[in-house]
Protein backbone atom coordinates (compact mmCIF):
# COMPACT_ATOMS: atom_id res chain seq x y z
CA UNK A 1 0.00 0.00 0.00
CA UNK A 2 2.81 2.76 0.31
CA UNK A 3 4.11 1.76 -2.42
CA UNK A 4 1.15 1.94 -4.35
CA UNK A 5 0.64 5.53 -2.42
CA UNK A 6 4.01 6.67 -3.79
CA UNK A 7 3.32 6.02 -7.01
CA UNK A 8 -0.09 7.64 -7.00
CA UNK A 9 1.38 10.74 -5.72
CA UNK A 10 4.39 10.66 -8.74
CA UNK A 11 1.61 10.67 -11.02
CA UNK A 12 -0.62 13.24 -9.14
CA UNK A 13 2.87 15.13 -8.87
CA UNK A 14 3.40 14.90 -13.01
CA UNK A 15 -0.27 15.56 -13.41
CA UNK A 16 0.15 18.65 -12.05
CA UNK A 17 3.44 19.53 -13.24
CA UNK A 18 2.38 19.19 -16.81
CA UNK A 19 -0.98 20.92 -16.15
CA UNK A 20 1.17 24.29 -15.60
CA UNK A 21 1.53 26.58 -18.37
CA UNK A 22 4.84 28.77 -18.09
CA UNK A 23 4.85 32.07 -20.44
CA UNK A 24 8.51 33.98 -19.93
CA UNK A 25 8.93 37.53 -19.89
CA UNK A 26 9.09 38.48 -24.23
CA UNK A 27 6.93 35.96 -25.18
CA UNK A 28 3.32 35.12 -25.87
CA UNK A 29 1.37 31.14 -26.05
CA UNK A 30 -1.60 29.91 -27.37
CA UNK A 31 -3.42 26.82 -26.84
CA UNK A 32 -4.64 24.42 -29.01
CA UNK A 33 -7.13 21.85 -28.08
CA UNK A 34 -8.11 18.55 -29.85
CA UNK A 35 -6.67 21.12 -33.35
CA UNK A 36 -8.39 24.17 -32.64
CA UNK A 37 -7.36 27.13 -30.90
CA UNK A 38 -8.69 27.94 -27.16
CA UNK A 39 -11.05 31.63 -27.72
CA UNK A 40 -13.39 33.34 -25.51
CA UNK A 41 -16.18 34.79 -26.97
CA UNK A 42 -14.88 34.27 -30.52
CA UNK A 43 -11.32 35.83 -29.71
CA UNK A 44 -8.47 33.78 -30.04
CA UNK A 45 -7.20 33.51 -25.59
CA UNK A 46 -3.50 34.09 -25.82
CA UNK A 47 -1.53 33.93 -22.62
CA UNK A 48 0.22 36.68 -21.16
CA UNK A 49 3.88 36.02 -19.14
CA UNK A 50 3.35 34.19 -16.30
CA UNK A 51 2.23 30.81 -14.61
CA UNK A 52 -0.85 29.21 -16.23
CA UNK A 53 -3.29 26.28 -16.15
CA UNK A 54 -3.40 23.91 -19.07
CA UNK A 55 -4.81 20.55 -19.96
CA UNK A 56 -1.86 17.97 -19.83
CA UNK A 57 -1.16 16.10 -23.09
CA UNK A 58 -4.24 17.28 -24.63
CA UNK A 59 -3.40 21.13 -25.11
CA UNK A 60 -0.44 21.78 -27.30
CA UNK A 61 1.06 24.69 -26.57
CA UNK A 62 2.87 27.33 -29.39
CA UNK A 63 5.01 29.78 -27.93
CA UNK A 64 5.11 33.40 -29.76
CA UNK A 65 8.34 35.76 -29.20
CA UNK A 66 6.81 39.15 -28.87
CA UNK A 67 10.13 40.97 -28.87
CA UNK A 68 11.45 42.86 -31.71
CA UNK A 69 12.36 40.89 -34.53
CA UNK A 70 15.08 41.24 -37.19
CA UNK A 71 14.83 40.20 -40.89
CA UNK A 72 17.91 40.73 -42.81
CA UNK A 73 17.59 38.90 -46.33
CA UNK A 74 19.59 38.87 -48.89
CA UNK A 75 20.09 41.51 -51.74
CA UNK A 76 17.69 41.80 -54.14
CA UNK A 77 17.44 43.45 -57.64
CA UNK A 78 15.65 46.57 -57.92
CA UNK A 79 15.27 48.44 -60.96
CA UNK A 80 14.89 52.54 -61.12
CA UNK A 81 12.47 54.52 -62.72
CA UNK A 82 15.65 54.75 -65.67
CA UNK A 83 15.13 51.55 -65.86
CA UNK A 84 18.39 50.87 -64.37
CA UNK A 85 19.01 47.81 -61.99
CA UNK A 86 20.35 47.93 -58.41
CA UNK A 87 21.34 45.17 -55.94
CA UNK A 88 19.66 46.21 -52.35
CA UNK A 89 20.70 45.09 -49.20
CA UNK A 90 18.32 45.79 -46.54
CA UNK A 91 17.07 44.52 -43.20
CA UNK A 92 13.50 44.98 -41.16
CA UNK A 93 12.54 45.24 -37.84
CA UNK A 94 9.56 43.86 -36.71
CA UNK A 95 7.23 42.68 -33.99
CA UNK A 96 4.18 40.83 -33.45
CA UNK A 97 0.87 43.04 -32.94
CA UNK A 98 -1.98 40.93 -33.24
CA UNK A 99 -1.14 37.21 -31.98
CA UNK A 100 -4.25 35.64 -32.89
CA UNK A 101 -3.85 36.82 -36.65
CA UNK A 102 -0.28 36.29 -36.50
CA UNK A 103 -1.24 33.02 -35.65
CA UNK A 104 -3.53 32.28 -38.26
CA UNK A 105 -1.82 33.69 -40.94
CA UNK A 106 1.40 31.90 -40.73
CA UNK A 107 -0.02 28.24 -40.17
CA UNK A 108 0.12 28.01 -36.90
CA UNK A 109 2.53 31.13 -35.86
CA UNK A 110 5.92 29.43 -37.91
CA UNK A 111 8.57 32.36 -37.63
CA UNK A 112 10.14 31.02 -41.34
CA UNK A 113 6.69 31.86 -42.91
CA UNK A 114 5.90 34.99 -41.15
CA UNK A 115 9.57 36.08 -42.24
CA UNK A 116 8.63 34.78 -45.84
CA UNK A 117 5.74 36.68 -46.03
CA UNK A 118 6.97 39.55 -44.65
CA UNK A 119 10.00 40.20 -47.07
CA UNK A 120 7.86 39.40 -50.37
CA UNK A 121 5.98 42.38 -49.09
CA UNK A 122 8.74 44.52 -47.88
CA UNK A 123 10.23 43.70 -51.13
CA UNK A 124 7.10 44.94 -53.55
CA UNK A 125 7.62 48.44 -51.36
CA UNK A 126 10.80 48.98 -52.04
CA UNK A 127 10.18 48.02 -55.75
CA UNK A 128 7.54 50.64 -55.71
CA UNK A 129 9.91 53.29 -54.20
CA UNK A 130 12.84 52.58 -56.10
CA UNK A 131 10.70 52.39 -59.27
CA UNK A 132 9.61 56.33 -58.78
CA UNK A 133 13.26 57.62 -58.32
CA UNK A 134 16.51 57.87 -60.57
CA UNK A 135 19.51 56.61 -59.33
CA UNK A 136 20.97 59.86 -58.82
CA UNK A 137 18.19 60.56 -56.11
CA UNK A 138 18.45 57.37 -54.80
CA UNK A 139 22.06 57.57 -53.91
CA UNK A 140 22.39 61.69 -53.52
CA UNK A 141 20.57 61.69 -50.50
CA UNK A 142 16.94 60.93 -50.59
CA UNK A 143 17.29 58.16 -49.45
CA UNK A 144 15.72 58.58 -46.29
CA UNK A 145 12.41 59.67 -47.84
CA UNK A 146 12.53 56.56 -49.54
CA UNK A 147 13.30 54.49 -46.45
CA UNK A 148 10.35 56.41 -44.37
CA UNK A 149 7.75 55.99 -47.87
CA UNK A 150 8.80 52.28 -47.41
CA UNK A 151 8.49 51.85 -43.96
CA UNK A 152 4.95 53.54 -44.29
CA UNK A 153 4.00 51.26 -46.70
CA UNK A 154 4.83 48.53 -45.18
CA UNK A 155 3.15 48.93 -41.79
CA UNK A 156 0.01 48.91 -44.01
CA UNK A 157 1.01 45.81 -46.25
CA UNK A 158 2.01 43.78 -43.04
CA UNK A 159 -1.36 44.77 -40.97
CA UNK A 160 -2.83 41.36 -42.23
CA UNK A 161 -0.01 39.20 -40.83
CA UNK A 162 -0.80 40.48 -37.56
CA UNK A 163 3.18 42.07 -37.53
CA UNK A 164 3.68 46.09 -36.78
CA UNK A 165 6.57 47.01 -38.82
CA UNK A 166 8.80 48.95 -36.94
CA UNK A 167 11.75 50.23 -39.13
CA UNK A 168 12.89 49.83 -42.57
CA UNK A 169 16.46 50.36 -43.61
CA UNK A 170 18.69 50.15 -46.54
CA UNK A 171 22.15 48.82 -45.49
CA UNK A 172 23.76 49.12 -49.18
CA UNK A 173 23.08 49.84 -52.70
CA UNK A 174 25.15 48.47 -55.46
CA UNK A 175 24.74 48.08 -58.90
CA UNK A 176 24.96 44.57 -60.28
CA UNK A 177 28.30 43.09 -60.99
CA UNK A 178 28.52 42.37 -64.72
CA UNK A 179 27.18 46.36 -65.01
CA UNK A 180 29.78 47.33 -62.31
CA UNK A 181 32.64 45.67 -64.57
CA UNK A 182 31.25 47.34 -67.59
CA UNK A 183 31.29 50.84 -65.60
CA UNK A 184 34.45 50.24 -64.50
CA UNK A 185 35.98 49.32 -68.01
CA UNK A 186 34.33 52.38 -69.08
CA UNK A 187 35.80 54.70 -66.31
CA UNK A 188 39.13 53.10 -66.67
CA UNK A 189 38.76 53.71 -70.49
CA UNK A 190 37.80 57.45 -70.12
CA UNK A 191 40.60 57.53 -67.62
CA UNK A 192 42.87 56.71 -70.11
CA UNK A 193 41.88 58.60 -72.67
CA UNK A 194 42.54 61.81 -70.43
CA UNK A 195 45.68 60.70 -69.31
CA UNK A 196 47.03 60.49 -72.69
CA UNK A 197 45.61 63.70 -73.94
CA UNK A 198 47.11 64.96 -71.14
CA UNK A 199 50.70 63.54 -71.93
CA UNK A 200 50.17 64.52 -75.52
CA UNK A 201 49.58 68.37 -74.25
CA UNK A 202 52.16 67.89 -71.95
CA UNK A 203 54.54 66.94 -74.95
CA UNK A 204 53.47 70.00 -76.54
CA UNK A 205 54.09 72.36 -74.03
CA UNK A 206 57.65 70.49 -73.37
CA UNK A 207 58.35 71.20 -77.36
CA UNK A 208 56.97 74.58 -77.44
CA UNK A 209 59.16 75.31 -74.37
CA UNK A 210 62.16 73.38 -75.54
CA UNK A 211 62.06 75.72 -79.09
CA UNK A 212 61.15 78.61 -77.56
CA UNK A 213 64.33 78.37 -75.22
CA UNK A 214 66.30 76.94 -78.63
CA UNK A 215 65.06 80.34 -80.12
CA UNK A 216 66.53 82.02 -77.42
CA UNK A 217 69.92 80.68 -77.32
CA UNK A 218 70.31 81.33 -81.03
CA UNK A 219 69.07 84.73 -80.78
CA UNK A 220 71.55 85.44 -77.66
CA UNK A 221 74.45 83.48 -79.22
CA UNK A 222 73.78 85.69 -82.60
CA UNK A 223 73.53 88.73 -80.37
CA UNK A 224 77.14 87.83 -78.76
CA UNK A 225 78.39 87.11 -81.57
CA UNK A 226 77.46 90.70 -83.67
CA UNK A 227 79.07 92.40 -80.61
CA UNK A 228 82.01 90.60 -80.63
CA UNK A 229 82.40 91.17 -83.91
CA UNK A 230 81.12 94.99 -83.46
CA UNK A 231 83.84 95.16 -80.97
CA UNK A 232 86.45 93.18 -82.46
CA UNK A 233 85.94 95.87 -85.38
CA UNK A 234 86.53 98.52 -83.46
CA UNK A 235 89.67 97.52 -81.41
CA UNK A 236 90.85 96.73 -85.14
CA UNK A 237 89.78 100.24 -86.37
CA UNK A 238 91.35 101.78 -83.30
CA UNK A 239 94.68 99.45 -84.02
CA UNK A 240 94.61 100.65 -87.65
CA UNK A 241 94.18 104.45 -86.78
CA UNK A 242 97.29 104.33 -84.02
CA UNK A 243 99.04 102.44 -86.27
CA UNK A 244 98.19 105.17 -89.41
CA UNK A 245 99.04 107.83 -86.70
CA UNK A 246 102.77 106.03 -85.62
CA UNK A 247 103.25 105.83 -89.28
CA UNK A 248 102.36 109.61 -90.02
CA UNK A 249 104.31 110.50 -87.22
CA UNK A 250 108.04 109.40 -89.08
CA UNK A 251 107.54 106.93 -92.00
CA UNK A 252 110.89 106.21 -92.64
CA UNK A 253 111.52 105.21 -88.58
CA UNK A 254 108.27 103.46 -88.66
CA UNK A 255 109.50 101.50 -92.01
CA UNK A 256 112.91 100.53 -90.04
CA UNK A 257 111.48 98.97 -86.78
CA UNK A 258 108.84 96.61 -89.73
CA UNK A 259 111.92 95.88 -91.14
CA UNK A 260 113.61 95.04 -87.88
CA UNK A 261 110.68 92.54 -86.51
CA UNK A 262 110.94 90.70 -90.19
CA UNK A 263 114.55 90.04 -89.85
CA UNK A 264 114.00 88.42 -86.07
CA UNK A 265 111.45 86.73 -87.55
CA UNK A 266 113.16 85.36 -90.18
CA UNK A 267 116.54 84.49 -88.64
CA UNK A 268 114.91 83.03 -85.32
CA UNK A 269 115.16 79.64 -86.42
CA UNK A 270 118.33 77.73 -86.18
CA UNK A 271 119.07 76.21 -90.27
CA UNK A 272 116.54 78.42 -91.64
CA UNK A 273 117.70 79.34 -95.22
CA UNK A 274 116.02 81.90 -97.47
CA UNK A 275 116.83 82.43 -101.06
CA UNK A 276 116.51 85.87 -102.34
CA UNK A 277 117.72 88.41 -105.24
CA UNK A 278 120.82 90.71 -104.15
CA UNK A 279 118.89 93.56 -104.71
CA UNK A 280 115.77 92.73 -102.92
CA UNK A 281 114.10 95.27 -101.07
CA UNK A 282 114.45 92.80 -98.22
CA UNK A 283 118.02 93.80 -97.13
CA UNK A 284 117.11 97.77 -97.97
CA UNK A 285 117.86 98.70 -94.57
CA UNK A 286 120.91 96.29 -94.34
CA UNK A 287 123.00 97.87 -97.52
CA UNK A 288 122.29 100.95 -95.69
CA UNK A 289 124.31 100.11 -93.01
CA UNK A 290 127.30 98.47 -95.01
CA UNK A 291 126.91 101.90 -96.89
CA UNK A 292 127.31 103.87 -93.99
CA UNK A 293 130.54 101.99 -92.63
Amino acid sequence: MGKLTAIIAAILVMIGLSSLLVVNEGERAIVSRFGKVLKDEGVTRVYVPGLHVKIPVIDKIRYLDSRIQTLDGAPDRFVTSEKKDLMVDSYVKWRIKDFEKYYLSTNGGIKANAETLLQRKINNDLRTEFGQRTIKEIVSGKRDELQIAALSNATESARDLGIEVVDVRVKQINLPENVSSSIYQRMRAERLAVAKEHRAQGKEQAEIIRATIDADVTIKIAEAERKALTVRGEGDAQAAKIYADAYNKDPEFFAFTRSLEAYKESFKGQGNVMVLEPDSEFFNYMKQADTKK
